[in-house]
């Protein structure tokens, strides 16, 4: 992950802890009568025979979906159209539930709570916009990257904050357990802010609302999300230096290798045949 110069010390201090997640192994074929054992079939709960006869696991917690845990509040990448969520991550997931020949089901919640849902069984997957850390790597496990990250900083138009250097002494707005939470949380020796001169929320909107009444002076979240936030509230700005570049990832349950490689194959697909980086244009324009 590259950082802004500030940062190129950090070493991420995330408290997450989660239990560890069950992964499922595949259905094992013998010879000519291409018989299951009975090991095997207990732990292929997901298995379906394609039409040449073969069988594959998906590795999912429940037969015949894909259940995918996000925060719907980070456009471009998950937000609501009415009472459906849209979005570079849920047209991304759409297409990945195809490739695997299952349902796609997506269930809103916090930020912390969608990446806990994958650790305690409650979701296949989570897609919000996450960024690979060291602390995340250690908790679940990520598929390929499929999309590039930039933590940026808002300020009001009228601010004396104009390059990274002046947030020393701010109070920070981030959104609870994000990176841009992790970065500035940490204390000022690994490159961060302290706990005390941070404003944790639960969304990024709730953060941007406390920045516009004066109860932060800025707030660090990735840029496109920012992008729409600056243009829904008048008298905002994105400052021009990056505050740190990163990737993001599907998070899964450490040790689901089956469902983990199944996903790697299908983001392979989307991106051979264009599909991901379509959906990328249709909502990010230069």
């Amino acid at each position: 992950m590259k950082l802004h110069t500030k940062m190129m010390a950090l070493l991420v201090a995330g408290a997450m802890v989660f239990a560890t997640g069950c992964s499922s192994s595949s259905t094992e074929s013998t010879t000519e009568e291409t018989t299951t054992t009975e090991e095997s079939t207990e732990s292929t709960e997901g298995t379906e025979a394609t039409e040449e006869g073969t069988e594959t696991s998906a590795a999912t917690l429940e037969e015949g979906k894909l259940l995918m845990s996000t925060n719907a509040t980070f456009p471009p990448y998950e937000y609501y159209d009415g009472d459906t969520i849209v979005g570079i991550d849920a047209e991304i997931a759409a297409a990945l539930a195809e490739k695997m020949g299952v349902e796609l089901e997506i269930a809103d919640m916090e930020f912390e709570s969608a990446l806990a849902a994958v650790q305690t069984g409650q979701s296949d997957m989570v897609m919000a916009g996450v960024t690979v850390t060291e602390d995340r790597l250690e908790n679940m496990d990520f598929t390929e990257s499929y999309a590039t990250g930039v933590q940026v900083v808002i300020v009001p138009e009228d601010s004396d904050i104009t390059t990274i250097d002046d947030l020393e002494g701010k109070l920070i707005g981030v959104q609870q357990g994000t990176t841009g939470d992790i970065y500035c949380s940490d204390t000022p020796e690994n490159g961060g802010y302290g706990e005390e001169n941070v404003q944790k929320f639960g969304s990024g909107p709730l953060a941007v609302e406390a920045l516009k009444n004066g109860q932060v002076d800025c707030v660090v979240i990735d840029n496109e999300p920012a992008k729409s936030y600056v243009e829904a509230n008048e008298g905002l700005k994105i400052l021009d230096t990056e505050f740190a570049v990163e990737d993001y990832a599907i998070g899964v349950a450490k040790g689901n290798t089956a469902l983990l490689d199944e996903l790697n194959a299908a983001l392979d697909e989307l991106e051979a045949d264009g599909t991901l980086q379509a959906i990328v244009d249709k909502y990010i324009h230069e």
